[in-house]
Order: C-alpha cells, then sequence, then structure tokens
C-alpha cells in the first residue's frame, strides 16, 4: 500500500494568496447595480436549444427559455409551461395542457403547434442537432428522420392549449428529457428570419433575456419583464469567461464576482477560513466518478482480474487525502440521491459499499462494491492465471489533479503485482483513443443529462452502446442488457426502479468500472448575495430566487 498520498504543497498555498493578495490591489471595474457577476471558464459553444450539448450552455438556455416541464430544486419534474399535464394507462400517450399567456420575447403567445415545430426541428436531418435522441422513441419520428415522412405522426396539436406526444412504446425517463435544453420551445418565424444567427440572437421565453454577447469574452442577461411565472430578483447577470482559475479567484476577492466554484489549490483555503465559511454552499452533483476498465480485451476481459483492481485500491483514503473529501463514495453507478430506497451505507460511513433491494424488487439481499483488501486483491490476480507484473496502461486526460490521483492508483496497482503506466494525453486525444478503446483503462466520470438512474446505466453498460455513446468500458453482458430494456419499456414507476436496482447490481458485480464517488460540488458567494443555492441538475437554476443587498 502507498505510504504516502501525495497533497498540494503548503508552499503552493501561500504562493497562491501571496498572488491573489497582489492581483487584490488593482483597480475594479464599475458595476451594474442589481447585476449578479458570476464566471464561465469557456464560452458557451451555442444558445441554440437544438444544438447544446456543454453544461455552461446549458445552464444558460435555461434562463433564456422554457419548456413544457422542468426540474425543481430536488431534480423532480414539475409543469413548466405546460400547467398540467396527463399520462394515457398504457405510459405511450402524453397530453399536454399549455399555459394561457405565455409568450416568446418578440410578444407572440406560445401555442402548442410552437412544440411540435421545435420537437421536429431537432428531429430534422436538416438541422443536424446532436440531441434527436431526445424524441427518437416518439411514433412515427424514425420515418420522419429517415425522410419518409413529412412530420411526426406522434406529435399533435389538436387545439392552441393542447399538445399530444404518443411514444412508439412506453419510456419511464420521457418526462425528465422533455425538460432538457433540447425540448424548449422556440419560435418558428425568428428561427427561420435569423436562421444560423438564432444562436446568436435567441429568441424564448424565459425570465431573461441575452442583452449582450462578446465571444470569448462576457454575456450579459437582463431580466425579462414579462416573464410568465415568477419574476427575477435580478436586474440581469452577467457572466465572464475566465478560463484560469487563479484569476477568478482574484477576480472574487477584488469584489468583481459574486460567486465562484472553489477550485481545488483554495478548497481549504476558503473552507477553513471562518471569514467565509457562513458563505459557502455546496451539493453533491448527480455524477460518478470512475476508473473504467476495458472488458472487450485482455487483461479486463477478465472478470477476476477486474474485481481484485476493485479491491486493490483505497478509494476512502483516496477521498479523504487527495480529494480532500469532495465527495461521497460510490455504492455503483447510480447517485443515492436517485435511488436513495436502495442504498443502504452504515451510519459510520465505513467503506463497506453495499446496496440493500427491497422486497419488491424480487432481488433481496446484499451487493458489494469490494472493500479495500489487497490479500484478496492478490488472491484474485492469481486466480485470473495472469503472471505477476502484467502490465496495464491507464489513459488520463491533461488534469494535474487526476495525474495525482491516479498515481497513487498505479502504486496499489503494482503493490498488488500490476505493471501499471500511466498514458497522459491532450482532452481530445485522450476522449478519441477512450471511445476507440485503445486504452487498458482510464478516469474519467459521467454527469447526468437527465435525473433518472436509466442516464447512468443505459448510455454506459448497454452493448450497444460503445465508444462515444457512452459505453467507454465496451462492456457487454445479456443479464444487464435484459434488465434496462425491460426498465426502460416498465410503466409502473415502482417495478422500474426494482428493474433498474437489479441492473445497477448485475453492473456492480461484473465491475466494468472501479466506482470511487459521487462529487461534491462547492461554491462561496459575497456576502451581499443572498437566495443563492446549487441544483443537482445545470439547466434547473432559472435565476430566479437570488438577490444582491448592497455592497
Amino acid at each position: 500500500m502507498p505510504t504516502k498520498l501525495r497533497k498540494i504543497p503548503v508552499i503552493l498555498n501561500l504562493i497562491l494568496i501571496a498572488l491573489i493578495s497582489l492581483s487584490a490591489g488593482c483597480s475594479a471595474p464599475a458595476r451594474e447595480p442589481g447585476v449578479l457577476q458570476l464566471r464561465l471558464s469557456s464560452d458557451p459553444t451555442t444558445l441554440d436549444p437544438a444544438f447544446i450539448v456543454d453544461v455552461s450552455g446549458g445552464a444558460i438556455a435555461a434562463k433564456l427559455f422554457s419548456g413544457l416541464v422542468g426540474f425543481d430544486q430536488d431534480a423532480k419534474v414539475v409543469p413548466d409551461i405546460a400547467e398540467s399535464y396527463d399520462i394515457s394507462p398504457d405510459a405511450k400517450t402524453y397530453t399536454f395542457h399549455i399555459r394561457n399567456g405565455v409568450r416568446f420575447t418578440s410578444g407572440r403567445e406560445v401555442v402548442a403547434a410552437d412544440f411540435k415545430y421545435s420537437f421536429e426541428r431537432v428531429l430534422s436531418p436538416k438541422t443536424k442537432s446532436p440531441r434527436t435522441w431526445l424524441f427518437d422513441r416518439i411514433a412515427g419520428a424514425k420515418g420522419f428522420m429517415d425522410g419518409k415522412a413529412t412530420d411526426v405522426t406522434g406529435i399533435r396539436a389538436p387545439d392552441p392549449a393542447t399538445l399530444v406526444v404518443e411514444l412508439s412504446a412506453p419510456f419511464g425517463p420521457f418526462l425528465g428529457l422533455m425538460a432538457m435544453p433540447g425540448a424548449y420551445v422556440v419560435p418558428k418565424e425568428e428561427v427561420e428570419r435569423l436562421g444560423d444567427n438564432f444562436a446568436d440572437h435567441p429568441v424564448g421565453t424565459g425570465p431573461y433575456v441575452l442583452k449582450r454577447w462578446e465571444r470569448g469574452s462576457a454575456l450579459s442577461l437582463a431580466a425579462n419583464p414579462s416573464y410568465f411565472a415568477e419574476k427575477p430578483k435580478l436586474a440581469g447577470i452577467g457572466y465572464r469567461v475566465i478560463p484560469e482559475d487563479l484569476t477568478a479567484v482574484a477576480e472574487f476577492e477584488r469584489g468583481n464576482l459574486d460567486a465562484i466554484s472553489i477550485p481545488a489549490p483554495t478548497f481549504r483555503r476558503y473552507t477553513e477560513d471562518p471569514k467565509w465559511k457562513g458563505f459557502i454552499v455546496s451539493q453533491v452533483g448527480m455524477n460518478t466518478y470512475y476508473l473504467g476498465l476495458n472488458c472487450s480485451r485482455p487483461p479486463f476481459d477478465n472478470l477476476l482480474l477486474r474485481r481484485a483492481v476493485a479491491a486493490a485500491i483505497d478509494r476512502n483514503r483516496i477521498l479523504k487525502t487527495i480529494y480532500e473529501d469532495r465527495g461521497i463514495l460510490a455504492d455503483g453507478p447510480v447517485p443515492r440521491v436517485l435511488m436513495p430506497e436502495f442504498a443502504d451505507r452504515p451510519a459510520d460511513g465505513g467503506d463497506v459499499g453495499r446496496l440493500m433491494f427491497a422486497s419488491l424488487t424480487g432481488a433481496g439481499g446484499y451487493r458489494h462494491v469490494p472493500p479495500y483488501d489487497p490479500a484478496l486483491a492478490r488472491k484474485l490476480i492469481a486466480k485470473s492465471g495472469l503472471k505477476p507484473k502484467f502490465k496495464v496502461k491507464i489513459y488520463i486526460g491533461n488534469d494535474p489533479e487526476t495525474l495525482d490521483m491516479v498515481t497513487v492508483i498505479q502504486q496499489y496497482l503494482k503493490d498488488v503485482g500490476a505493471d501499471a503506466s500511466i498514458v497522459q494525453l491532450e482532452w481530445s486525444a485522450f476522449k478519441e483513443a477512450v471511445n476507440k478503446g485503445d486504452a487498458d483503462a482510464f478516469w474519467l466520470s459521467w454527469q447526468a443529462d437527465y435525473p433518472d438512474p436509466e442516464n447512468f446505466l443505459y448510455p454506459v453498460f448497454y452493448s450497444g452502446n460503445f465508444g462515444s455513446a457512452g459505453n467507454r468500458a465496451r462492456f457487454k453482458d445479456e443479464t444487464f442488457d435484459r434488465l434496462i430494456t425491460a426498465a426502460q419499456s416498465e410503466p409502473d414507476a415502482v417495478k422500474r426502479k426494482g428493474l433498474y436496482a437489479e441492473a445497477q447490481t448485475r453492473a456492480v458485480e461484473m465491475s466494468p468500472w472501479v466506482f470511487f464517488w459521487h462529487k461534491r460540488d462547492f461554491v462561496v458567494h459575497q456576502p451581499w448575495v443572498k437566495g443563492f443555492r446549487l441544483y443537482p441538475i445545470s439547466n434547473t437554476d432559472k435565476g430566479l430566487g437570488v438577490e444582491l443587498t448592497g455592497r
């Protein structure tokens, strides 16, 4: 076992503090009254809902647009432009009832036909949207996408206040998909008038409107006075594109930013400083960090070896030291917030990582993520038939913190007889190599697109999703495939969760990943910011409730 886990040196923190203090002496630019100032680490790619795939684009779009439904602060589906909805007994037909008086920022009232247009726009081959999977389960979608039909028969607007969506088969997560940015409503006349420029001049129905966008530099929103629901307490929101963490910290301490995600090098500096402790908010995100194991070729096509790797690594110690306790240990791929009724962890937080399944699943009993047990790991390796010092290449991106963690993982593996080496690549080259299956093992995370257990099971473990579709471990298991496809089409919510639980059990048993943790996000805000909170899904935050009380 490694005798010492590396942490950020004290001298580095001293250097950071000195640089921040020097930066804080510079003159600050004038602030716009009532405008919340935030940081973006990178510019949004687009603000056209049909093309949004990045987190920053989705977070901003949530403030400019609205959908039939949205997510509340607990990531539960709630009505939005649809004031209510009905689901047929066979769970295939959804009828949405549109609110009266909802208007685009152009002034025109929203009607049901606008949603039919918006959904078909995403599905149209001419659009080339990367989000067609949101709607491809709707009846008639495949024929429309193949050019065999002029519209999608499963999307109907019988009157201005009613939208009917019929699925080809029941699909439990469907309502969650309707809350995603790709399902936001857009006005046909503005899309056609602006063409490609709609991405830079979006017209929506959200609580804010786009005021200015200087690509690569800044983006500002103004409150929408005609928003149909709760009005913003802010005059606007300003975003500054600041790639460097140190620069963002300096701007925050100068008072030019109202809130920032706490960068890893300054985590202790803020969380242990009494000045800031009362102004830190945190939230366990809907994410899972993992070491993926390529199941399609030696050495990790061997189940015993995959289980050995899981037992060889002290996840809890790495979390508590290098990762500074900025997360909770994972019991499996699905964050516990999505299946709390199935999570069972001892009160002392011990590294047991077990899952309990209630009687409704028909499974019963326990399933375990192996606790740290190097002796067991050595026995499993010997039983697998591999010779000592077998070679393993672990691929990672170019993040320094990841290198720190995987260096420790490398040593744990060496301690049980593996000759582990690290291959560090630039991010795009890393993704390409992992998607192609070049890596023996790799460090990655999976972030929720929508808050449903299916999103942490089907994309990443279903055998038809190898590579960029999500299954980068190239895991193939008939039992898992059967369970997850049955869950997707099960109309009964309780039975569906039971199938999800069994699918997760199978994933844990077959060990295509070493399940590490669910990361906790930390944000520090200024004392004059009130009502600031975090959300498990970024496009939940519409910028409502937060206010500035003066400086």
